[in-house]
């Protein structure tokens, strides 16, 4: 499945000829002239990468970087794409929270071949939908459709199991809302609904995530929901 990512270029020819690579690579590519311009639009939308130009009209790109190592899921990807070639300028992106640094001109194979490298490394391939889901004390048997804590059953309606395992296969990311009535329900649900938020509630109950010594479902505003390692939240 393609993923969708966030390029931070102000220059028309870079920015077209980057849109060209990330779809032929099946992707999706939203190209942002202006640093704010992309931070807003984080705040309601999530990408699966960013490619960050570091010399922009407003913020530079490592102003960027620092906002969205604070603020988003640091297993998001962060890949620069920049003219400034000094050693300590590459050495610098990388210790702030980047994942990759390609110097401009852009080579088409060469920005290809990195994208996927981030890709793979951020998402690995995904399990086989009856593979059995085990996280801390919790275990789901997806294909008998059961659900144990501590080795006892715990009793989930089709709906809750289903949200169950989508929130702890990706524990430590962000959930949206979209893609929660995509998996779960498979078709649009109304944002004056609170259909989600009350599975939502149920499964948190249900599989006491409030009172979890490990982990906890927090909701992540403007987004969706997030299953997360208290010991990681904390740090």
């Amino acid at each position: 499945m393609g993923k969708k990512i966030a390029s931070l270029e102000d220059a028309p020819a870079d920015a077209a000829l980057i849109r060209r690579i990330i779809a032929s690579g099946g992707h999706e590519c939203v190209t942002f002239t202006e640093s704010r311009k992309l931070l807003l639009a984080l705040r309601n939308a999530c990408f699966d990468l960013l490619l960050l130009d570091w010399s922009m009209p407003d913020l530079s790109g490592r102003e960027v970087l620092a906002w969205v190592r604070t603020h988003l899921d640091r297993r998001v990807p962060v890949m620069f794409l920049s003219g400034r070639d000094a050693e300590q300028d590459i050495i610098g992106a990388l210790a702030a929270g980047a994942d990759d640094y390609m110097v401009k001109p852009v080579r088409p194979a060469e920005l290809s071949a990195r994208v996927e490298c981030l890709l793979r490394r951020a998402y690995p391939a995904v399990q086989s939908p009856h593979a059995p889901l085990r996280l801390g004390e919790y275990a789901f048997d997806c294909a008998m459709r059961t659900a144990t804590c501590n080795g006892h059953p715990v009793c989930l309606t089709p709906k809750e199991f289903d949200l169950a395992v989508l929130l702890f296969r990706n524990e430590g990311r962000i959930v949206t809302r979209d893609h929660i009535t995509a998996a779960v329900w498979g078709r649009e649900i109304s944002s004056l609904s609170r259909t989600i938020d009350t599975h939502v509630s149920r499964v948190r109950s249900k599989l006491g995530l409030q009172a979890s010594q490990a982990l906890r479902l927090t909701p992540v505003y403007t987004h969706g929901y997030r299953l997360e390692r208290i010991e990681r939240a904390a740090a």
